[in-house]
């Protein structure tokens, strides 16, 4: 297995890492809601895609406390 001869400084393996970068994803507007959402993804908020109900979104109830 082959070594390196001398080592690397600093700026030539930071030199290297430049492109490791994250990228923020992509949102769109639902045309529906208007909250955002991933492109070609059902909506999480009213479970519309492309102009047609796909998910029915259950609602949670809340308990109310008997007094």
């Amino acid at each position: 297995m082959p070594l390196p001869k001398r080592r690397h400084s600093k700026q030539r393996g930071r030199k290297r890492r430049t492109h490791w970068k994250l990228e923020a994803p992509n949102l769109v507007v639902c045309p529906q809601c208007k909250t955002l959402k991933h492109p070609h993804q059902i909506c999480q908020v009213c479970g519309f895609y492309k102009d047609r109900v796909v998910v029915e979104i259950k609602v949670k109830k809340d308990k109310k406390k008997k007094e």
